[in-house]
């Protein structure tokens, strides 16, 4: 559904395509909660595999970069205790320098570590924007790579894409079932 209405508005806007998918995307990631794969997979059908990847991966980095500036100005003053429940985050908010760097880098290349509370954490941490910016930028490469070749083989609808649907199933069952208990 998200999908078709994205692909739509990619078609309206025409040579200015490429300009609102980074916008969208970085929408996405300054709200941080809802996921980004169907913008990744508007951008593969929109524009082929390598170039929707890289439109994604624009999009999503610049939409770190801008979050971590709006997070740093306001989440500090609104929420500052909502990285509590996150041990992991905790650690990062409370270091700087070359080792938030690695962190926030070994965090981006986490699939399952929520990119908007990495963000988060960042902006609320020591680290500079400038290291931020390239840690999560790095970080994203691979996961982002992994991302869009799963959205892919999913749009295929092959043996790769229904084994990775599957596996995705299976994984939100689990950590739904976990959280529960």
């Amino acid at each position: 559904m998200w999908e078709s209405f994205f692909l739509d508005w990619l078609q309206a806007a025409g040579p200015f395509a490429i300009l609102l998918s980074i916008i969208f995307n970085t929408f996405i990631s300054i709200l941080a909660f809802i996921p980004s794969f169907f913008i990744t997979a508007a951008n593969i059908i929109f524009f082929g595999f390598w170039m929707g990847t890289l439109i994604s991966f624009l999009g999503e980095s610049i939409g770190a970069i801008v979050s971590f500036f709006l997070y740093r100005k306001g989440i500090k003053a609104f929420s500052p205790n909502v990285l509590k429940r996150y041990k992991w985050l905790l650690r990062l908010q409370q270091t700087e320098g070359g080792r938030a760097f690695c962190l926030i880098l070994a965090l981006r290349l986490f699939p399952f570590a929520p990119s908007g509370l990495v963000t988060l954490a960042g902006a609320t941490s020591k680290i500079k924007w400038l290291h931020f910016a390239i840690a999560s930028t790095l970080g994203k490469i691979p996961a982002l790579l992994l991302e869009a070749y799963s959205v892919y083989q999913v749009l295929e609808w092959n043996l790769t894409g229904k084994i990775i649907l599957t596996m995705f199933s299976i994984l939100v069952v689990g950590i739904l079932i976990i959280r529960k208990r």
